[in-house]
């Protein structure tokens, strides 16, 4: 299977780099090898965790952990998903894949004749059939889901605009998104949930009813929300 090849190949990484390592701690001075050490012992439970059947990206690294393995671009470290291609009268088969990761049931046909249609026509098409969006739609959210991707909205007189921030960011990053200056200068930030804004009708009618919040720099900033960034700069 495709995961058991992934999981091969890093498990031939981290043989080639624990070979290296012993010949390199054999030639540095005991008090110097601290470093060295601490990165054979990860490799080892990374090692040991791959023979197991376990993906690197399951095993549970902390951020010291996961910095430290930031060059070997391992290929079970990655989030993963799959994206099952079914035939038109599959697609709303419950039936589960023999897979152990997330994933989503499309049909690559449906999708097509999606693509060349007009909104509207879209709209009926997928009606016509029992759903109720695309299948890209569905992909889209699940990739965010595995990257632990989230996304906040900035509002002008002229535009709407979506960021994406990974989850946990909090205003003043995600201010830094948006342009350096307004995370340099950060006073705070004007939020409101995306339903709040829908049920208000405006900034202004959500800032009345005191759904439109006032929030400093450690505020992590949650999924559709939208910002208003206020800075000095």
């Amino acid at each position: 299977e495709l995961e058991l090849e992934l999981e091969l190949a890093d498990l031939q990484v981290i043989e080639r780099r624990l070979e290296r390592l012993e010949a390199e701690l054999r030639r540095t001075a005991a008090g110097q090898r601290a470093e060295l050490e601490s990165e054979r012992s990860l490799l080892e439970r990374l090692r040991a965790a791959l023979e197991g059947g376990t993906p690197i990206r399951d095993v549970g690294l902390d951020a010291d952990e996961t910095k430290a393995l930031r060059g070997y671009a391992f290929l079970t470290a990655k989030p993963a998903f799959y994206i099952l291609n079914v035939a038109e009268d599959a697609i709303h088969s419950d039936e589960p894949p023999d897979l152990s990761l997330p994933g989503v049931r499309i049909s690559g046909e449906i999708e097509a004749e999606i693509a060349e249609l007009e909104p509207e026509e879209a709209g009926a098409f997928l009606a016509d059939l029992g759903l109720d969006e695309p299948g890209i739609h569905r992909v889209i959210r699940l990739a965010y889901a595995a990257c632990d991707l989230i996304s906040f909205f900035t509002v002008g007189p002229d535009e709407v605009r979506a960021w994406t921030i990974r989850e946990g960011t909090t205003a003043v990053e995600a201010a830094g998104v948006v342009h350096s200056d307004l995370a340099r200068g950060f006073i705070r930030a004007e939020v409101v949930s995306y339903e709040d804004l829908l049920e208000a009708g405006s900034l202004a009618e959500a800032r009345r009813r005191g759904t439109l919040r006032l929030e400093g720099k450690g505020y992590v900033v949650k999924d559709a929300e939208i910002c208003h960034f206020l800075s000095n700069v």
